[in-house]
């Protein structure tokens, strides 16, 4: 084969007339610009590593604080106070310098000196600007004058076109909230949920903690976080991900969706093509810290971008305690599944990125290959769908040598993993409520051995060229992803296009090698194992409901003329839904992020509040009048904003309470307080996801599904929605067939009927879009 004699550099056999040496001329270019590839990206990092280091300075800035101290010096004046002096004693008596040299190696010192303190200054005045978070807490559209002027301080410190990561040093520390007010602000949240005697008696186990054994606990939460970076991240990502012994398939990894009604192409292999050279293209710009940072409040107060580092080339490790995450600093190489087979696809060639059109050639010959899935090989997947325990065995014991370590090399260590699916999926008009509604299915689970679940994302292209993503939750949350998604989505119809005849642009190469699929030697006792994990998964898949449904009736625009916060109006819809559907008052859990701070995730809104709850039953009592109703939304919106800015500024309830719970099992010491806190379940789990790059005013046909994921309680429902420019808005619903109180779809018309029932209250209904 071609591509096989292509690979080999050189060749040499022994004749009896010496060593015939026969050279691959092909095989070295190949090398060559690899190696020159390889350097060009280890420079480019090493130098953004130090423009990095510098900031809020630049390295130029260097040279014109030096020039300075040298001109002063040559004017006869002392910038230094007698410091230069004093290097220059020093100097002399090493003997090897003239007095000139002295002279000016002497200002070189004390100008770097001088370079260095000034960026450690502005540093940490950055720094101690960025801990100020009074502008969050005031009103909507309205600026003190006090907020205006920390803001251009902000920007003065901030130097010109930050990169990345230039932020990070300068973010601050998540700070540890007061014991008493964790637990105070505990008690209010469950208030609602509980009677009279049960809140008695939670008010008694929640006083004897914050007075006796919450103080012990909270002084080593108190040294963690001077000394780690993020008292909350590591353990989060350790405990609530990494040792979960249960699939991870649903319960964890969650999904985005294509466009809704636009299809740039149906060819399959044409539209893998664009979205793998746009997502290779988002990676080039993150290896070289070309995105730009993400800033709020017009612009200024920067979010932690710590979690862009493993996006690619990472892959969750199963272990039989706990996983692990893998991430290697590059990776050549994607792995792509079609009908059973893994083919191992190269990405460069004559030193360059693959194009469009070349991917394209690569994904058709993949789809064109009729070969049959070695044996064991078509439903190997189904190991990172089970359960993480039979997997981590079975790695250690089949795969840990010889073909299976390779081609399980090939895939932990590739870019990002690419499923050719054999079925299409999709909005579809004739039937718009199953087609989501499987559509929302097929990219949560697939058939349970088509995706791998471990890497940091799938990316799903369907046989009609509508795609999607599957993305591990342990490395980064959906906000990290959307940005990706949108990015991904807008680069792949904006910019790179299609031809008419629906192939991606541009020419395709045959001197490129042929995709090679990954060689197996599967054992029947492995194949077993697969088949269990294959059970466990198909009984959790088929047990999951989704209805996903596209709400155009108002949104955003609509929703900001009832002067309320678009967040808070749709979680307020959601109390009165869930009420509606369940009869009862619920738990609530509403993400929101802690990126103001150094490696920050995420914390809870507990969004069913007293209230909340007033509002709910007013707007459920006949006799209620429309003044008082507006009252009683008005004040749960309020109080809903409020939950949410403590959240984000550090001032929440659960993570607080999460991590006091860990050093109490370090300590070995028993807490009921804290084990009856984290035992509640979250029978309704709730998240919006941003949308940040696609401006839908400019292009209305590129809008998004948005994405979704599993629900959190069996007896329960997870609910994903994402706020469509100023109209519409998209929301998946999920929950277990199993339970007999839960119907996604039901609950899905209640929310529906909610929105219209708030928005009623403004006597804005005319104005709606139908």
């Amino acid at each position: 084969m071609a591509e096989a004699y292509q690979a080999v550099a050189f060749q040499f056999t022994v004749t009896p007339d010496g060593i015939d040496l026969r050279m691959s001329h092909e095989a070295l270019k190949q090398i060559y610009l690899s190696g020159v590839h390889s350097w060009k990206k280890k420079f480019i990092r090493f130098k953004n590593g130090i423009i990095t280091g510098v900031f809020p300075a630049s390295p130029s800035s260097w040279f014109i604080v030096l020039v300075g101290v040298m001109s002063t010096m040559y004017a006869k004046i002392d910038p230094s106070l007698g410091l230069i002096a004093k290097i220059n004693r020093t100097l002399d008596t090493t003997g090897y310098m003239s007095n000139q040299t002295q002279n000016i190696v002497s200002g070189v010192l004390f100008g770097t000196g001088l370079w260095v303190a000034l960026i450690v200054t502005m540093r940490y005045s950055l720094k101690m600007l960025l801990s100020y978070h009074g502008w969050m807490f005031a009103e909507h559209g309205k600026l003190s004058s006090g907020t205006k002027i920390w803001m251009a301080l902000v920007k003065l410190f901030s130097g010109r076109k930050p990169m990345l990561y230039s932020f990070q040093s300068s973010l601050p520390r998540l700070p540890v909230p007061a014991v008493k007010d964790t637990v105070n602000r505990y008690l209010e949240s469950v208030r609602p949920l509980m009677d009279d005697e049960e809140f008695r008696r939670m008010e008694g186990l929640a006083k004897d903690f914050a007075f006796n054994l919450g103080p012990r606990l909270q002084w080593y939460l108190k040294l963690k976080s001077w000394w780690a970076t993020n008292y909350v991240s590591d353990w989060w990502e350790e405990y609530v991900y990494l040792r979960g012994r249960g699939p991870i398939m649903v319960n964890s990894n969650y999904f985005a969706m294509d466009f809704l009604y636009l299809s740039p192409t149906t060819m399959q292999a044409a539209r893998a093509g664009n979205v793998i050279h746009a997502i290779l293209l988002y990676r080039k710009k993150l290896d070289r810290q070309e995105i730009k940072p993400i800033l709020l409040m017009g612009s200024t107060v920067p979010l932690c971008s710590a979690q862009w580092e493993r996006m690619f080339n990472t892959s969750r490790i199963p272990g039989e305690e706990s996983d692990t995450l893998q991430h290697v600093k590059d990776s050549k190489h994607i792995v792509v599944y079609h009908k059973g087979r893994y083919f191992k696809v190269w990405l460069y060639h004559d030193g360059r990125l693959l194009k469009p059109r070349e991917i394209e050639q690569q994904m058709q010959r993949i789809l064109d290959d009729g070969s049959e899935p070695q044996s064991g090989e078509e439903k190997l997947a189904a190991l990172t769908a089970g359960d993480r325990v039979p997997w981590a065995k079975a790695r250690q014991a089949y795969f840990s040598h010889g073909k299976n370590k390779q081609s399980l090399d090939a895939i932990e260590k590739a870019a990002f993993f690419v499923t050719l699916d054999d079925i299409e999926r999709g909005y579809a008009k004739e039937d718009p409520v199953r087609s989501l509604d499987a559509y929302a299915k097929s990219l949560i689970h697939g058939k349970c051995y088509d995706r791998w679940f471990d890497k940091s994302f799938t990316l799903i292209i369907f046989k009609n060229g509508r795609m999607g993503l599957n993305a591990e939750h342990s490395w980064a949350d959906a906000p990290i992803v959307g940005h990706l998604w949108e990015n991904v989505m807008a680069t792949d119809y904006l910019e790179l296009g299609y031809s008419e005849d629906g192939h991606c642009k541009g020419d395709t190469n045959q001197n490129i090698p042929v995709p090679t699929k990954l060689q197996w030697e599967i054992p029947e006792e492995c194949e077993e194992i697969v088949e269990r994990s294959l059970s466990t998964a198909v009984a959790l898949a088929d047990d999951v409901d989704f209805s996903s449904f596209y709400f155009d009736t108002f949104g955003k625009g609509l929703i900001k003329k009832t002067k309320t916060s678009p967040d808070a109006f749709v979680q307020l819809a959601l109390q009165l839904a869930h009420y509606r559907d369940m009869g009862k008052f619920s738990l609530t859990y509403e993400a929101s992020m802690t990126r103001l701070f150094r490696e920050g995730r995420t914390e809870t809104v507990r969004s069913c509040t007293v209230e909340s709850c007033n509002f709910v039953r007013s707007m459920e009592d006949p006799t209620e009048s429309n003044e008082n109703k507006l009252k009683f939304f008005r004040l749960a919106a309020a109080k809903h904003q409020h939950l949410y800015r403590l959240a984000m500024t550090g001032s929440g309830i659960d993570r607080h309470l999460f991590c006091l719970y860990v050093v109490s099992k370090y300590l070995a010491v028993d807490s009921p307080f804290l084990k009856e806190v984290l035992s509640e379940p979250w029978r309704l789990s709730t998240s919006q996801t941003p949308q940040q790059h696609v401006d839908l005013k400019k292009n209305p046909e590129m809008l998004s599904c948005g994405g979704g994921f599993g629900p959190v309680a069996d007896d329960g429902y997870g609910v994903s929605y994402i706020i469509l420019g100023e109209t519409s808005i998209h929301f998946h619903v999920s929950s277990k067939i199993s339970c007999s109180e839960t119907d996604s779809h039901r609950f899905g018309k209640n929310i529906s009927k909610a929105m219209v029932d708030i928005m009623h209250l403004f006597n804005l209904s005319k104005n709606c879009n139908k």
